[in-house]
Order: C-alpha cells, then structure tokens, then sequence
C-alpha cells in the first residue's frame, strides 16, 4: 500500500477543512536551495507565478515567509510532495513535509500538501517554447512549477488533489 492517500490530511480530517475557502493561498515547489512561490487570487480561482526564492537561513527564511503571509494576505499554503511513480514517499518528499510543518509552525497559517510529480516537467516543457535565454528559463522553472501545483490545487479542490503525510 502506499504511504499516500490522497482522501485524508496530516491530521486524519478532510482536506478542505485545513484551508480557508476564501483568501490567497500560497503554492510552494518546495527545495532545498530555491523555493518557487506562486500566489491565488482572494477567490481562490487563479493562480500566479510569483516568485523563487533563494534560501539562505532558517531565520531569513522565516522572515521571508512571514513577510509574505503579511504583503501577500495568505491565508493557507499547499506544498508539493515529490513522491515516486507509484505515489511512495521519496527522501524530498520526507523533506517537503518537514518544510511544511516548519512553515506552519513559523507562519501560524494552515498547510496542505499535493501530489506535485510532471510539475517541475511541465514547467521545463513550456519554458521551452519560450523565447528565454536558458539562464532565464531556469530563474522561471521553479515558480512556473509552484504555479502549476497551486492551479492544480484550485481547479480540482482542495479534496481531490491533497496527500495525506502518515507514514512520510
């Protein structure tokens, strides 16, 4: 059986119940050293390419994030989680949970996770019809991918796409 279940959250409730239903929400591609940010609008329909950022400290980096819940009025953020193929926990996908319990934990806003595999493919796919020098193609790559999971998130709701992190 896999360690993902996409019917239930971290906390064994429904999905839908972690994150406001109005509001901005945050989707995150998570990384070790760039983080993409892509941001919804307040109703929750659209969402956006926001920015990647660079990490350099787990206390910059919560400045970050908690400057961001403020300018941006976030309300939840959803995670990718990089599983494998078959839906199994991958060692990235341990760290993206780490991550997000970390952000919750700094942030004081609701967290979610989603299946995030093709994302970052997906993303490389269409920065390759692009006219970008591949420099800028890679500054793209991983806000392009945070928004490809956050419009994901959006168009199926919140209970289709949402992984639960038992077992991870």
């Amino acid at each position: 059986m896999s360690d993902v279940d996409k019917n239930a959250d971290p906390n064994g409730t429904r999905p839908s119940a972690r994150l406001p239903a109005v509001g901005r929400i945050a989707g995150i591609d998570f990384g070790t050293v760039r983080i993409g940010v892509a941001i919804s609008d307040p109703g929750q329909a659209i969402a956006s390419p926001l920015e990647t950022y660079h990490r350099r400290s787990m206390e910059l980096d919560a400045r970050y994030f908690q400057d961001l819940v403020q300018s941006e009025r976030v309300v939840g953020f959803v995670v990718g989680l990089p599983v494998h193929m078959s839906g199994d926990a991958s060692q990235k996908s341990r760290e993206a949970v780490e991550f997000g319990k970390w952000l919750q934990d700094h942030t004081e806003i609701p967290v979610d996770w989603i299946d995030e595999r093709y994302t970052t493919s997906m993303a490389r796919e269409l920065l390759s019809h692009s006219n970008l020098s591949g420099n800028k193609r890679k500054a793209q790559l991983d806000k392009l991918a945070a928004q490809i999971l956050l419009a994901a998130y959006l168009e199926s709701g919140p209970q289709s796409g949402v992984l639960s992190i038992d077992g991870i």
